[in-house]
């Protein structure tokens, strides 16, 4: 399924669910009439749901948060399985377009992303997978434009100086070293006032 109907499908559902959660609400609560004298399972939705609102989530940050909120871990489960049978919690389409999205807007290599998604809570196995996608050739492109992009604030500086500041950059982003002091020293090479006479 296209990543846009995927999504499409996930708002049907979760609007869906706002509206039973909504329905099943007691509508003559009182004054003194807190949430968590509601059915646990229909404030564990709640919470799910809102925090699916405002943006994807993995089935452990959810877990985290249902947790932190004092809901039962049974309840957690349950309701946690039922958002994953509709396509709401999907730690597999989330390493996806995590993946996709990282590498697009911050330049993230494969080390960094697979930090970031083990500390989400993500599988290694699914993990594995969303970097199976990653190509060496494409990444070591993005490694070279970090550096071009990087390179233009730091005009005028030794050489040693730019080589050790880009490569804690990439370093940060999680490029390897081969890569790093390749990208960096062709980068270094094309510059004018690096030029050899």
């Amino acid at each position: 399924m296209a990543e846009a109907d995927r999504l499409s499908a996930a708002r049907q559902v979760l609007a869906e669910a706002e509206s039973a959660a909504s329905a099943a609400a007691p509508r003559s609560a009182g004054p003194g009439t807190a949430e968590s004298s509601a059915d646990p399972a229909s404030v564990a939705r709640r919470i799910v749901l809102r925090q699916l609102a405002m943006g994807p989530r993995t089935r452990r940050q959810l877990e985290d948060k249902l947790r932190d909120r004092g809901c039962a871990p049974e309840v957690a489960a349950s309701v946690l399985d039922r958002m994953g049978e509709v396509g709401l919690v999907d730690d597999e389409a989330f390493a996806e377009m995590f993946v996709r999205s990282r590498q697009e807007t911050k330049g993230l290599a494969a080390v960094a992303l697979r930090r970031e998604l083990r500390d989400r809570g993500v599988a290694d196995e699914v993990v594995d997978a969303a970097l199976e996608e990653i190509d060496p050739e494409r990444e070591k492109d993005q490694a070279r434009a970090l550096v071009v992009r990087r390179l233009r604030t730091m005009r005028g500086l030794d050489r040693d100086v730019q080589t050790r500041r880009l490569a804690g950059f990439l370093a940060r982003k999680g490029y390897g070293s081969g890569v790093s002091f390749q990208v960096i020293r062709e980068a270094l090479d094309d510059l004018p006032e690096h030029a050899r006479d």
